[in-house]
């Protein structure tokens, strides 16, 4: 669709509905660009940041446990954030939402950035960086609906994921290169201006819109999260979708202990910092190949029919850490177990067409509080047990366990989908 004539976008055009959009379409639409360059932008910064934490954190204490208690606060302030905050999505203008908490994160991030800053300090900036996230993905992930519709949604969010994946790929990979030559006070310097640079591009490239209408009074906060968690749990088909997300928890676990992962490699002639950075970034790789693929060649009928079996490849190759094997093979896994974790297009596409314009915000928010929870309980966990028996069982437990889930929820979603065709074929009768 070309972009100098007014046309509607790929949300509102019919071709969206009965054809496949490419990447041009969606890239033309303005609001999309937006929204796609400010998140990758402030995504690169914080790779920078959660790369620089690691190795200030496990520079200072030498510890595994110390190492994955910080990277999981990166994800535990969701558990709080996203039932009770991502309601400010639905009750507020949602691009005001996004750009308030770019604003304040910005400021938070640039206190973490002077030098000596305490360790306890420094583990609450994070977590109240963190908080703020909640609200500003639920509003991201609830406008996204309103600029894009239909397969475009979806081509859309596989282009947005790609781009995420990639920006942490790079930000993992050359991380702890650009450590090394600038220090980690700096890089978090850098991750504060890009949230500034965000918020920016938000206000220059997102029109307004006014907030999501209420019959009445606006709903209080609690009032909203109940009604979003009965929503979101209270249908079958919801739930196991839900669990799809979540699943993430088993697959993440090994970037929380790469610093740690990194230091059984002592025979490597790459310093410890850059192993850590190529650990990190060895499964946004393999997901920015998944999501291609699984966009670009796999129809949407089919891509809901393969969900199962991504979803457990995501898990299945860490299995070969038991093993001990070297870099380059633990790096081939991780990035196998990426394109697996493609998956999540399909679950991502059919939470969204399930779920009313007017709730996506609260909904959106309580499945992304708890996929940032059991990532984070989930690392936090394997960092106690990598403390006794090393970060190598733990990733093929991980491995094990994921699969098992996997295996399991497949099984769910085949059947949730025969009882829907059977529903409907009945129906049309």
């Amino acid at each position: 669709m070309g972009a100098m004539r007014a046309r509607r976008p790929p949300g509102r055009h019919r071709r969206a509905e009965t054809a496949r959009v490419t990447y041009r379409e969606v890239i033309a639409v303005k609001e999309f660009r937006a929204l796609w360059f400010g998140q990758g932008l402030s995504l690169l910064g914080d790779q920078l940041a959660q790369v620089a934490l690691a190795v200030l954190v496990y520079d200072r204490t030498g510890s595994a446990l110390a190492t994955a208690a910080v990277y999981a606060l990166t994800y535990l302030p969701s558990i709080v954030g996203g039932p009770l905050l991502a309601g400010l999505a639905d009750r507020f203008a949602r691009r005001g939402v996004m750009l308030t908490c770019d604003m304040l994160r910005a400021a938070l991030v640039a206190v973490m950035a002077v030098p000596g800053m305490p360790f306890w300090a420094l583990c609450a900036l994070v977590f109240l960086v963190v908080l703020l996230s909640a609200p500003f993905s639920a509003a991201r992930a609830a406008l996204l609906p309103e600029v894009l519709g239909g397969d475009a949604y979806v081509m859309g969010s596989a282009l947005q994921n790609m781009t995420n994946q990639a920006v942490q790929m790079i930000g993992f990979a050359a991380g702890g290169a650009v450590i090394a030559g600038i220090g980690p006070y700096r890089a978090l310097a850098i991750d504060a201006a890009t949230f500034l640079a965000s918020a920016l591009i938000l206000v220059s490239g997102v029109r307004r819109r006014p907030a999501t209408a209420h019959d009445g009074a606006k709903p209080s906060m609690w009032t909203m999260t109940k009604a979003g968690a009965q929503l979101v749990f209270g249908s079958r088909k919801l739930r196991t979708l839900v669990l799809f997300a979540w699943l993430c928890g088993f697959y993440i676990l090994p970037e929380g202990l790469a610093a740690p992962y990194a230091s059984t490699f002592a025979g490597e002639a790459m310093p410890t910092a850059v192993i850590t950075g190529l650990l990190m970034a060895a499964m946004p790789t393999g997901t920015v190949i998944g999501a291609f693929l699984f966009s670009r060649f796999v129809t949407p009928e089919r891509r809901l029919r393969l969900m199962g079996w991504m979803a457990m490849l995501s898990c299945a190759p860490l299995i070969v850490a038991a093993v001990r094997p070297p870099l380059v093979v633990v790096l081939a896994a991780w990035v196998l177990s990426g394109i697996g974790g493609a998956y999540q297009l399909a679950a991502n596409a059919a939470f969204v067409q399930a779920v009313p314009a007017e709730r996506r915000g609260q909904a959106f928010g309580l499945v992304q509080s708890g996929l940032m929870a059991v990532q984070g309980v989930g690392i936090l966990v394997g960092g106690f047990a990598a403390e006794r028996f090393g970060p190598e069982p733990v990733v093929a437990l991980a491995g094990v366990g994921g699969v098992t889930c996997a295996a399991v929820l497949a099984l769910a979603w085949t059947d949730s989908r025969r009882r829907t065709a059977r529903v409907h074929a009945e129906a049309t009768a």
